[in-house]
């Protein structure tokens, strides 16, 4: 950035700085994101309800998904148990899987997310109205690194941190799809055990 004020005027110099410039950002969000899949640090637990996670985290994305042309649609079942949980990991699952989403609908679409409750079992799903994901690359999707985005639009890492956040929460992540009709991601989490007053 600093030589690309002194090269002011010229254009071949320029755009090679340029270039480098972006190189470079996009190099330090590979890091990150390579030092949040590996990161161990003891994460702080606390009681949550997963439908103001996902209503806080839609909101995040809103504007991005208009831009898109993706209309997203909350089915989220009222009085659903709390989870034990960590609300900026998990925030930061939903937030992959929307913007996942957003990618595989490059036409827009609709975006539907779900939550409920069976027995200690707590669901959420996140489903897209894509082309959905083909049959062989169903088993590979959560492996660091493996990513079907074209190059510089993906580094492959988000969903294998967010497999690794949900199984860190007790819970399960698995993937459906069937080609033309989309994908669904669902996520399910063991149901905060209540505290009994003796």
């Amino acid at each position: 950035q600093m030589l690309a004020k002194q090269v002011h005027g010229d254009e071949p110099k320029t755009r090679l700085l340029d270039k480098i410039a972006k190189s470079t950002f996009r190099a330090s969000e590979i890091v990150n994101s390579l030092l949040n899949f590996s990161r161990t640090s003891t994460t702080e637990f606390e009681d949550i309800d997963l439908n103001r996670i996902i209503r806080e985290t839609t909101a995040l994305v809103e504007h991005q998904m208009d831009k898109a042309g993706v209309r997203i649609s909350l089915e989220l079942e009222d009085g659903l148990p709390l989870i034990r949980g960590n609300a900026g990991k998990l925030q930061q699952v939903f937030l992959n899987l929307l913007l996942n989403g957003r990618d595989a609908m490059e036409n827009g679409g609709v975006l539907a997310v779900r939550t409920a409750s069976a027995g200690t079992i707590v669901r959420a799903e996140v489903s897209d109205s894509g082309p959905g994901i083909p049959r062989e690359l169903l088993n590979r999707i959560f492996d660091p690194f493996f990513t079907t985005k074209a190059s510089r639009k993906g580094t492959g890492l988000g969903l294998s941190i967010s497999y690794g956040i949900v199984e860190e929460h007790g819970g399960q992540i698995v993937a459906d799809s069937r080609p033309g009709e989309g994908a669904v991601f669902r996520l399910d989490f063991p149901a905060a055990r209540k505290t009994v007053n003796a």
